[in-house]
């Protein structure tokens, strides 16, 4: 296996994993990939690992430019075990010490045990000869260790999860693939694994604001040379959490009364101009329905009541949402029920302190709403719609 020239001196030496369907959770129809690169100067650097089935992929690349013994460095940017559990196999076979951050170096011999670290301090600077390494600490992006790596004199940013995607491809840089397609699984990541952090990836941009970037490394999926500014540009309104004039209904039903509410909602919200997707939980993966909260100003929920509580794929989809915090947003509960109210009661419980606004009284019926119950439920539609297309710029 061949390494892969991304500037002068400076390789992609990971892997892809074109098989990979699930990521702790987040659903990954695309696979993933694995980047580290190799960076060959007078000294010789490793930034970053794979996961441990992929080693050998990892170092047949390496052997592809060097022998892997002259490796002088390993930057280990973030101690996730997807990006780090390859290490104790590369410090054995090179000798070469793992440079970490503060975190990084508390992180790393909880996972691995006794390893050869030492430790860099944010803004610290490396020469390699003709290339210097600047660390960038970036904590909570998505972990406490997190760091950025940026080689100065040819304006590459090493960004670790900052900017990536889930998505396995033959090509390397963000030109050569689907834009759209990038730009989405993009929008993907963002929304499952760094909503809840942006505050600190305003920090993080702020830090980043007076390189001269002209590459950008990723960990996972394309490396972006063309869409720089794009991306940064995008990465700036997510952290900041702006929204669309758009709301997603996530619902799920036993008996088809529920899906009949959340139909005639959504007839509602589309009335007023609004954006509307409807998201089923028992037929959408979470991943998915967390993609369309990132741009929705509106978030509806809809339950069936089950045992005088919410019905589990929504209290799924409750838990992992309040989880990711998604602010400057409204919520809206609604569904039905025979004995007694319960499904939204217990959902409104799940998602307390979840940073959504609850904003609209809620919506009981009690089994099928018939043509009174489903005016009712357009009705409350067209509220949620002309809220946020007053709201939204």
């Amino acid at each position: 296996m061949d390494a892969v020239k991304i500037a002068d001196g400076i390789y992609w030496v990971g892997a892809v994993d074109w098989n990979t369907r699930n990521f702790h959770g987040y659903a990954t129809p695309r696979g993933t990939s694995y980047n580290a690169y190799l960076i060959v100067d007078e000294k010789v650097a490793l930034i970053d690992c794979v996961k441990t089935p992929f080693v050998q992929q990892l170092i047949s690349r390496i052997r592809s430019i060097i022998d892997p013994k002259k490796i002088d460095y390993i930057i280990s940017n973030h101690s996730e075990n997807d990006h780090s559990s390859g290490l104790p196999v590369l410090q054995q076979l090179t000798g070469a010490p793992i440079l970490a951050s503060r975190k990084g170096m508390e992180h790393l011999p909880l996972n691995y045990g006794k390893l050869d670290l030492r430790m860099v301090a944010d803004g610290e600077e490396l020469s390699l000869g003709r290339n210097t390494l600047k660390f960038i600490e970036t904590p909570m992006l998505h972990w406490p260790d997190s760091m950025m790596t940026f080689v100065k004199e040819q304006g590459v940013l090493f960004s670790m999860d900052g900017f990536g995607q889930h998505f396995a491809a033959s090509h390397r840089f963000d030109d050569e693939v689907d834009e759209a397609t990038l730009f989405e699984e993009a929008a993907k990541y963002y929304a499952n694994i760094l909503l809840p952090f942006g505050g600190q990836y305003r920090a993080a941009l702020e830090k980043l604001m007076g390189l001269d970037i002209r590459l950008i490394a990723t960990a996972h999926g394309i490396i972006w040379r063309k869409h720089i500014a794009k991306i940064i540009e995008t990465y700036g309104r997510w952290a900041e959490h702006s929204t669309r004039r758009k709301a997603v209904i996530i619902y799920d039903t036993m008996w088809g009364s529920t899906e009949s509410m959340a139909i005639a909602i959504a007839e509602g919200i589309a009335s007023t101009g609004a954006e509307v997707q409807i998201c089923k939980a028992s037929a959408t993966d979470r991943s998915t329905i967390v993609r369309e909260v990132l741009d929705s100003k509106a978030l509806v929920f809809g339950s069936p009541t089950l045992n005088m509580g919410a019905f589990p794929t929504m209290a799924d989809i409750a838990i992992y949402l309040k989880g990711l915090k998604p602010r400057n947003r409204y919520a809206g509960f609604f569904g039905s029920y025979g004995w007694v109210p319960g499904g939204v009661k217990a959902m409104k419980e799940l998602l307390a302190n979840s940073g959504l606004e609850f904003k609209w009284e809620d919506l009981d019926i009690r089994f099928n709403p018939m043509e009174e119950g489903r005016r009712r439920c357009y009705d409350y539609g067209v509220s949620i719609g002309r809220t946020i297309m007053s709201e939204q710029p």
